[in-house]
């Protein structure tokens, strides 16, 4: 960026950050993905994302593979694993270990495609291209396994991380 001699340069900014956070879940096996989007990431959230796989596949055994974030061990969760009477099961990956969690590599392909030297006008905005990016790649579950290097081919099982 550059502007003549004695002149500054305004770039415009937004005011108060307006945050919206995209809470997923990625099939290992199929490529299906759920993302939701939320104002916040706590863990009524999460337990909501949990209840949504739940409803998606309301006789499946459905195996949670996430990291150790405190918002993932709550009352509110366990309610859910428990209403699900065996059918969710969840394995915490070791601390500080992002790179074992498939949907880790689809956030970034997702920031690369949608956000990365992005500046856009309203959250609004920024939210219809993520939901974009996400109905598109659900269109193509292949190109979501080859994000995410699954080398699953179909397999019956609910694995989501």
């Amino acid at each position: 960026m550059w502007s003549p001699k004695g002149q500054q340069v305004m770039i415009p900014t937004p005011g108060q950050p307006d945050k919206s956070y995209g809470i997923g879940a990625v099939n290992y096996h199929t490529g299906e993905t759920v993302v939701e989007f939320q104002r916040h990431k706590r863990r009524r959230e999460i337990a909501h994302l949990l209840e949504t796989l739940l409803a998606k596949h309301p006789h499946d055994t459905i195996h949670i593979v996430w990291d150790n974030v405190n918002t993932h061990e709550d009352d509110e969760v366990e309610a859910v694993v428990r209403a699900a009477a065996g059918r969710l099961v969840l394995l915490y990956l070791p601390t500080y270990s992002p790179w074992l969690n498939p949907i880790e590599m689809l956030w970034r392909h997702f920031r690369r495609e949608v956000t990365h030297g992005e500046l856009f006008e309203t959250t609004k905005a920024l939210l219809a291209a993520a939901q974009d990016f996400f109905d598109r790649y659900n269109r193509t579950p292949e190109t979501i396994l080859s994000v995410i290097g699954s080398t699953a081919k179909g397999s019956p099982a609910k694995n989501l991380a």
